[in-house]
């Protein structure tokens, strides 16, 4: 059975539904699956700025907080976060940073990883996120395996051909309807790591 990883950093909520999207279409699709989060490193008067942010982290306390553990252990990766700045936020650049051990050790070589993206306006830097990220995979000579446009979903969903990506109101709510273009994207990522791995 093939192992897939979701690992997310989520600070209101929204990559925290991907992941949970993500995982329930894993299990579908008959694979094993973890959601872990990427530790939450703002400082405490940053998030208590912020009543959806504080919420959200209480909220997700359940959830364990991703390790090096988690990446040795799948043989497949999603990954799901915000943009910043059109950059990979640095919660989750602190975690892929922390695994140059396993990458010196070649435990990172072959992977199977796609990633997904969030921001509160369309044109906030989806798209820049991702490939940014991407670039870390490459180093970690990863497998990288985007949905592009493989699915019907992908033309309903706002067509992120390099993983789904959605944008957020203030209040949280999704603009896109995304669901089945993130549970097709995890379908895919299982479906090639089963040809890699199984």
């Amino acid at each position: 059975m093939v192992k897939v990883a979701v690992i997310y950093y989520s600070s209101t909520g929204t990559n925290y539904k991907l992941a949970n999207w993500a995982a329930d279409a894993i299990k579908e699709a008959g694979a094993e699956v973890k959601v872990v989060r990427a530790q939450e490193t703002a400082p405490k008067p940053a998030i208590a700025s912020n009543p959806k942010w504080e919420q959200h982290l209480q909220d997700t306390e359940h959830v364990p907080e991703a390790s090096s553990d988690d990446i040795e252990w799948a043989d497949a990766i999603i990954f799901s976060m915000p943009t910043r700045f059109g950059g990979v936020p640095s919660q989750m650049k602190q975690f892929i940073d922390s695994q140059g051990g396993l990458w010196a050790a070649g435990k990172t070589a072959n992977k199977v990883v796609s990633a997904m993206s969030s921001a509160s306006n369309p044109h906030g830097g989806h798209e820049a996120t991702l490939l940014n990220f991407y670039t870390s995979m490459m180093h970690w000579g990863a497998i990288i395996v985007p949905p592009g446009y493989t699915d019907q979903s992908a033309f309903t969903s706002g067509g992120n051909p390099y993983g789904n990506s959605v944008t957020h109101t203030p209040d949280g709510d999704f603009v896109e309807d995304v669901e089945n273009a993130v549970k097709h994207q995890a379908k895919r990522v299982v479906e090639v790591a089963t040809k890699i791995h199984g």
